[in-house]
């Protein structure tokens, strides 16, 4: 059986470019609008794109004077996408970190129903000390303490959307049944980090669980994803670190006991579109030209944890610390130094780099180059499909779903049209069974 590409649309305010806002293809007062992200995902699912992703933060950000920020908490703003929209998936970003397994595990379960199955959790753990302040702490729980807590997390999660099996809900008005009490089920979680009773107070979801999507790259990532992941976003800059990526992820996979063709890699692009390559190339550097110095810095600054401000932008990026004293992103930590090492950047072109994508990998090229890169990724071991990242939104976007996307389909990569309904099946992904079923199965 042949592979089928799979494209997730990442809506970001008005563009993943730094300076989106800035430039004058953007309005910038959209980004508190909610008919401009219904109409990126209404541009979306015209693509027959497999989903749309929304990132979460759970603080005002360091440089807010400078940087657009986001206004919709996700999950509230994906109801809103799925009043709309009829196929497109729709996956939010939750952090296990600062949230309560019982009112993650009953949103997403919501959201499952009033899209008929259209649900994904993007599951993260939270980065930055600024959220924790916000959460009763000093300070942020330690990288591997955060992954302990997130995998038991999921587990209660799974456990409560599995509380109601399937044919729990009865709805007999002449008996007076609304519900079969022997198929709702309490967990009796007691845990490291939380204790659970259950069951959930809403019906198992039409998937049976959301779409489990996780972002990070790290080795408790990677383990992580393993154990818990059906389709990851990742960011890779090279083919090579692509293609070791995916073959790590895949064997980590095997290794957890679970079929490797189950979990989808997705690398993030940020396509820079142009008729031709220097009209993409122009783009791009008018995108570079609008970045705030200042606000970059501090990005770069809280990215690699050395004060990089007064440091002169075209001086080379100093030594940076060793990854084992890193307790944020390790994995994007990693690539920015490995990135700024391998091609001997100065600190302006290292935020010029990152002004793009925030570590991901940046194309600019006319369609046909785009096109080209994705399929090479793809063919070569590298990515089962991408995150794009459009630059500008909802130009970028557009772009992409009208002169690439078409390619990809006259290539024989990418679907003409929906053939499922919900999100498992656009990744080409089995409804899980409940465990209460699995047991029956069992002692049947």
């Amino acid at each position: 059986m042949s592979r089928t590409l799979h494209l997730n649309a990442f809506l970001m305010g008005v563009g993943h470019h730094e300076a989106a806002w800035r430039h004058p293809r953007t309005d910038p007062r959209r980004v508190g609008d909610v008919r401009h992200f219904q109409e990126l995902a209404r541009i979306a699912e015209r693509g027959t794109l497999d989903s749309v992703f929304l990132a979460d933060g759970l603080a005002v950000g360091p440089a807010v004077r400078h940087n657009i920020q986001a206004v919709f908490e996700p999950l509230t703003l994906l109801a809103s996408l799925a009043a709309v929209t009829e196929h497109i998936g729709l996956i939010a970003t939750v952090s296990t970190t600062y949230n309560e397994p019982f009112n993650v595990a009953r949103k997403f379960a919501s959201l499952d129903h009033l899209s008929g199955g259209r649900a994904g959790w993007n599951i993260v753990t939270s980065a930055q000390s600024r959220e924790a302040w916000n959460f009763n702490l000093d300070d942020h729980p330690a990288h591997a303490d955060r992954y302990r807590r997130a995998a038991e997390f999921v587990d209660v999660a799974i456990k409560l959307w599995d509380s109601w099996e399937d044919d729990a809900l009865v709805l007999d008005t002449a008996a007076g049944v609304f519900a079969d009490t022997d198929r709702v089920h309490e967990v009796g979680h007691t845990g490291e980090h939380f204790t659970v009773r259950g069951p959930l107070n809403t019906p198992r979801p039409p998937q049976g669980r959301p779409l489990l999507v996780q972002a990070g790259s790290s080795a408790d990532g990677i383990a992580f994803a393993a154990r818990y992941a059906e389709a990851v976003f990742t960011a890779q800059q090279t083919l090579a670190d692509g293609q070791a990526f995916y073959a790590e992820l895949k064997r980590q996979t095997i290794a957890a006991g679970r079929d490797p063709d189950l979990v989808k890699v997705l690398p993030g692009i940020a396509p820079v579109i142009g008729g031709t390559e220097v009209e993409a190339r122009a783009l791009a550097d008018e995108l570079e030209a609008l970045i705030v110095p200042e606000h970059a810095l501090s990005q770069l600054s809280g990215m690699t944890g050395v004060d990089l401000t007064g440091l002169p932008l075209d001086g080379p990026v100093p030594e940076l610390p060793d990854l084992s004293s890193v307790q944020s992103h390790q994995s994007r930590y990693q690539l920015v130094v490995e990135l700024a090492r391998r091609e001997k950047l100065t600190i302006r072109q290292l935020i010029g780099r990152l002004g793009g994508g925030r570590g991901h990998r940046v194309v600019a090229g006319t369609p046909e180059q785009i096109a080209d890169q994705i399929e090479l990724w793809f063919s070569q071991g590298a990515a089962d499909g991408f995150n794009v990242m459009p630059p500008l939104l909802p130009y970028g976007l557009e772009a992409f779903v009208d002169h690439v996307v078409p390619l990809l389909r006259e290539r024989g990569l990418f679907r003409h049209e929906y053939t499922g309904r919900t999100l498992r099946e656009h990744y080409g992904l089995p409804r899980p069974a409940s465990a209460y079923a699995a047991r029956e199965l069992v002692t049947a």
